[in-house]
């Protein structure tokens, strides 16, 4: 199939992917009196006197704002809010469809730090929940910052969402190899939203979480190794440099991945040599995820000795998709009010996902993306996270 050509064909025939269905009928002038004037006057009363009560009595307490500014769209690049709009609605539609909520894209014409928060700030007051797509770092990492005040969760997918699945597959694949993550060199091609992310996470896990720290983490820029001594490292880079990296390696992307255990690519096509794979140390993992292309095709990494291969592509096994993780954290976060996603509850995400694979095998690290039962299961344990994390609107 010519997903290209059918998808523009799609969108064409049916004039996007979303549209709007009333819950209440109106047939008669009974309907329209509840549901309009005279008898929404009191609803609007009852709100003023009692504002918490918006999440009774409108659409707040199940509906997100899916906001971009265009910047970062895919792996396209910084194409505009009008051509964000279709990623933002395929967005709204898999909140539909695997947990229920009701989102809404809210593409904003502006790329400044400013503009968008205040927009974000301005729209809040109808939703329950602000899921932040495509807006580029380090943007997006101050946008997030200064949403959190909000009182309802704000979460960067492509920061948090990648971080929870990737961490769920590594997760599993450690099991599969029998590695274990206070012994394992995690090398990163990246350093951006999603890289900086996934490398917290992994932290966190060490301080919160019920794991041991990784042994080592080190991450790769365009300019190789991130260390330290490197004055070019903007205060992200910088912050990470202090906490990972214990050795004080620098060098290429190659050079860290000699003797290193694990993979994770979030960068650019065919930047992986299978000699690179063979400098790892024995039963490596691979997650190359840059998409459409791979920085290693599976099969050249699993000829090289990889064990455990995963990409961000549907056509190969173990795919690393975001719709495994935003669903589900924030169907958690919507049912038990919280204000915040914080690391406890991307944690529990993270490992309710690795755990509903029961026996992980290399070919098989994580749940099927078609599996409707997943963020319900996710929701489950981030609620529960979040109440005794004490997040939860009283």
């Amino acid at each position: 199939m010519d997903y290209d050509k059918e998808s523009v064909e799609l969108h064409a025939k049916l004039h996007g992917k979303l549209g709007v269905r009333s819950k209440v009928p109106l047939a008669s002038k009974d309907d329209l009196s509840l549901a309009y004037t005279p008898g929404v006057g009191q609803v609007c009363v009852e709100i003023a006197r009692a504002p918490k009560r918006v999440f009774e009595l409108t659409i707040k307490c199940n509906t997100v704002a899916v906001v971009s500014d265009g910047s970062a769209i895919l792996g396209l690049g910084n194409l505009g809010p009008e051509a964000a709009i279709p990623v933002m609605e395929g967005k709204a539609v898999l909140f539909k469809e695997f947990a229920g909520i009701d989102a809404f894209p809210i593409c904003l014409a502006t790329q400044e730090v400013e503009a968008i928060v205040t927009a974000v700030r301005a729209i809040a007051p109808v939703f329950g929940g602000i899921n932040l797509e495509d807006i580029s770092a380090p943007r997006c990492f101050e946008v997030e910052a200064r949403l959190q005040d909000l009182g309802i969760p704000v979460f960067h997918d492509d920061q948090h969402g990648t971080a929870i699945v990737t961490v769920a597959a590594l997760l599993n694949a450690l099991q599969v190899t029998r590695k274990n993550l206070s012994e394992c060199t995690i090398v990163f091609s990246g350093s951006g939203a999603a890289a900086i992310a996934c490398t917290r996470l992994i932290q966190s896990f060490g301080r919160i979480g019920h794991l041991p720290p990784a042994g080592d983490i080190l991450l790769c820029d365009s300019k190789g190794i991130v260390h330290r001594g490197r004055p070019d490292l903007n205060p992200y880079k910088r912050e990470l440099a202090e906490t990972t990296n214990r050795h004080g390696r620098s060098g290429s992307l190659a050079d860290a991945l000699r003797g290193a255990d694990v993979f994770i690519g979030l960068s650019q096509s065919n930047i992986v040599t299978p000699e690179m794979i063979r400098s790892m140390n024995p039963q490596p993992i691979v997650f190359a995820m840059a998409n459409p292309v791979p920085e290693i095709m599976p099969y050249l990494a699993h000829d090289a000795g990889a064990v455990v291969v995963a990409t961000g592509r549907s056509d190969f096994q173990n795919q690393i998709n975001n719709v495994l993780a935003f669903p589900g954290v924030f169907r958690g976060a919507l049912d038990c009010g919280a204000k915040v996603i914080n690391e406890e509850m991307k944690i529990a995400a993270a490992q309710t996902l690795a755990a509903i694979v029961i026996e992980p095998v290399p070919e098989r690290i994580l749940p099927d993306p078609l599996d409707k039962t997943v963020a319900f299961r996710i929701g489950e344990a981030v609620a529960d996270a979040a109440r005794r994390s004490g997040v939860c609107r009283a």
